[in-house]
């Protein structure tokens, strides 16, 4: 008997893998829910207000545009149950907005979004490479000047320090790896724009690295496997335990471990990696 292996795989879950492997078991098999958190909702906010932006003409993308598709988004999100679900008083429901808006005036400090022709926003690309199946969405796809592809990827939390500015590139080199695989083309360029600093960080996409990404995730798989078929899914106490959403079911924590919602028999072959 074993666990039944997820049916895709994408960046967030093989990030949440490497850093707990208890936790990727959590969301990903026993799909546990996991409560609004006021970082993640602001940062969902910042993403629709920009989608809204690059969805007008590029000569009208100005400040008061994009000041004006944050309104129209937090008109929409203070409406939600789970922004109810974050308890915030009058005080702190403005701060949130407030620095909403701080990361939005940030978004074109780093670039002047009526130079980007986006072909693609908040784009969902799938792609099954050698029997697993590869999900991700792109922030923003676009062409450069040259008619090459770029992928854009916000982020609305802390820029990482250079000790982990590779790990967190390893995101946008994974939406490298669909694009190549769906449109054969491989981007010219890929990178993170830290809307908090605010900061840019760019990598450019090689052969090399295309084929190690490739074997980084062939051997997560093969991991994943391993663990669904031994029942195996550990946890691993650090830092970012404070941050988690399920400290009360990991032992670790003094939580229960849940009984998983299916077990069955895997009879799947295993992912070859890409020389």
């Amino acid at each position: 008997m074993a666990f039944e292996l997820p049916s895709r795989l994408s960046p967030s879950k093989m990030s949440t893998f490497k850093d707990c492997a208890l936790s990727f078991r959590f969301s990903a098999i026993d799909h546990l829910p996991e409560p609004p958190s006021a970082p993640a909702m602001r940062g969902s906010l910042v993403h629709a207000a920009l989608e809204q932006l690059y969805a007008l003409p590029a000569p009208e993308r100005t400040l008061p545009a994009a000041l004006s598709c944050l309104a129209a988004a937090a008109d929409t999100f203070c409406e939600l149950p789970e922004y109810a679900e974050l308890g915030l008083d009058d005080e702190e429901g403005q701060a949130f907005l407030d620095e909403a808006e701080r990361l939005v005036r940030n978004a074109l400090i780093l670039e002047d979004p009526t130079t980007i022709h986006p072909i693609g926003i908040e784009l969902r690309l799938e792609v099954e490479v050698e029997g697993l199946r590869l999900i991700g969405i792109i922030d923003r796809l676009e062409l450069d000047a040259d008619g090459r592809l770029v992928v854009t990827d916000y982020k609305t939390g802390r820029a990482p320090s250079e000790k982990f500015e590779q790990g967190r590139l390893g995101g946008v080199h994974f939406y490298s790896l669909l694009c190549e695989e769906l449109f054969g083309q491989r981007p010219a360029k890929v990178q993170l724009l830290h809307l908090a600093e605010p900061v840019t960080i760019t990598s450019y996409p090689t052969d090399q690295s295309t084929r190690g990404l490739r074997r980084k995730v062939g051997a997560l798989w093969q991991a994943v496997e391993l663990a669904c078929e031994r029942e195996d899914f550990r946890p691993k106490p650090g830092p970012l335990c404070s941050w988690c959403s399920f400290q009360d079911h990991c032992p670790a924590q003094g939580g229960v471990l849940p009984a998983p919602p299916s077990i069955i028999p895997v009879e799947r072959p295993a992912l070859v990696a890409a020389s």
